[in-house]
């Protein structure tokens, strides 16, 4: 049987308790921690990248650059996390997920603080280019760690949840903002910002003391060290699994190109085209931060409830509908800060679905190449939507230019996903 075989014959487990906590109170003390400290380096992971999309306009008008430019900053954040990822994945399969998740970790903690240091836009690109390495590698190792820790029947619901994380680091990124921008002048606010995102290095402590690998994970490299069969980095583009590398790549890279088309954008689009102030546009981002956690929620209990691309075909068109009322409508802005929860939602729900769904399409001998690859390969594709809204809105509107891309992004999204299996429920097993 193929990663990418969809026939009824996978083995799969019975979803008997479909209630959204259900999967935590079943848990073990082992699976309990391994929970919480994938949900907090998926929080300090968001808090992290969002830093910059918050500072972007300080950075603009601090050091008079462009906004396509400034928007490149990001772009190579993603893209050096789409290396990073596959990396860090192969990583997770030949050494473990565990040591991977506390090197990758370590690695982005502290180039978000030489953030803090630089002393011109290059060498802030550099920094975030380098940083991003990191960053892609952190999320291919939890969300490995993540899917084989936890039983099959409960899996969507959980890595959904931990997922939930980000919206979580989003908000304390957003707060990090409010109180120092409130309490610094600009020029100095942003570098405390960066310097905040090095917290995550703590986190290594406790994985090293409380989170073991996963059972199938360590028996499968067991089989392939004394056999000496590890597989090559290239494998998941061979045989049958190729079809479902490509599909699943395309996937990744709509739902994330979509994602950073309205996330990295829509605080700059709140202080230049409905002049907010920076302080004063923290009531709108957090309405668009609340929507995204409750849509983590909700997304993480509909993956078990009604299947992963089930949820992905909803979310991706509710996103669209949404984008386009939130940039093209002639709103007010009381409006326009109700919008922001569905927005949220619908924009960051589909992600609880995606960690399991990648988890259940590749054997265990590829999951952290083929998982790494593949929403990573997304976010390296989907990093290239910063740099064309930015460089877009020079000609037209910035609503514009995020409505145009996010879209396109979630129509790929919406197609690619229809063209894949459904796999919850799927039991995975040690191999070789």
């Amino acid at each position: 049987m193929t990663a990418a075989d969809p026939s009824p014959n996978v083995e799969t487990a019975a979803i008997e308790d479909t209630s959204l906590l259900a999967f935590y109170r079943d848990m073990n003390l082992a699976e309990r921690r391994t929970f919480w400290a994938c949900a907090a380096g998926w929080a300090l992971d968001g808090m992290d990248f969002m830093i910059y999309p918050l500072v972007i306009g300080t950075i603009i008008a601090l050091w008079k650059v462009d906004p396509g430019f400034a928007g490149l900053a990001g772009t190579v954040t993603l893209l050096s996390s789409a290396v990073g990822g596959w990396l860090g994945g192969y990583l997770a399969d030949r050494i473990g997920r565990v040591r991977t998740l506390q090197f990758t970790i370590l690695w982005f903690s502290f180039f978000s603080l030489v953030c803090a240091i630089v002393q011109n836009f290059d060498q802030l690109l550099i920094a975030r280019a380098v940083l991003g390495l990191g960053f892609g590698g952190e999320w291919a190792a939890g969300a490995v760690l993540m899917g084989e820790a936890i039983r099959p029947q409960y899996r969507g619901r959980a890595v959904g949840s931990v997922q939930s994380g980000w919206a979580v680091g989003w908000g304390l990124a957003v707060l990090a903002q409010a109180v120092l921008f409130s309490l610094m002048p600009a020029e100095i606010a942003w570098r405390w910002m960066f310097a905040v995102g090095a917290l995550p290095a703590l986190l290594v402590f406790y994985l090293r003391r409380y989170v073991t690998e996963p059972d199938i994970a360590a028996a499968t490299r067991a089989r392939q060290t004394q056999a000496g069969t590890h597989p090559p980095l290239w494998e998941i583009f061979s045989g049958p699994v190729l079809k479902t590398t490509i599909l699943a790549s395309l996937m990744a890279t709509g739902m994330q190109g979509g994602y950073y088309a309205v996330t990295f954008w829509v605080p700059r689009f709140l202080t230049t085209e409905r002049k907010l102030s920076i302080v004063s546009s923290t009531g709108y981002l957090s309405a668009l931060i609340i929507g995204s956690f409750v849509g983590y929620l909700v997304g993480a209990w509909l993956a078990d409830r009604i299947g992963r691309r089930n949820l992905f075909l909803i979310f991706s068109l509710g996103a669209i509908a949404v984008v386009l009322l939130y940039t093209q409508l002639p709103l007010t802005n009381e409006v326009l800060w109700i919008l922001g929860f569905p927005l949220g939602f619908f924009a960051s729900g589909y992600f609880s679905g995606m960690g399991a769904f990648l988890t259940e399409l590749y054997p265990t001998r590829l999951r952290g190449s083929g998982q790494g690859f593949c929403y990573n390969f997304g976010r390296g594709i989907g990093a290239l939507f910063p740099y064309l809204v930015g460089a877009l809105s020079t000609t037209t509107t910035l609503a514009n230019a995020i409505a145009i891309f996010a879209v396109a992004a979630y129509g790929v999204f919406f197609l690619t996903a229809f063209a894949l299996p459904e796999t919850r429920g799927r039991v995975l097993h040690a191999d070789a």
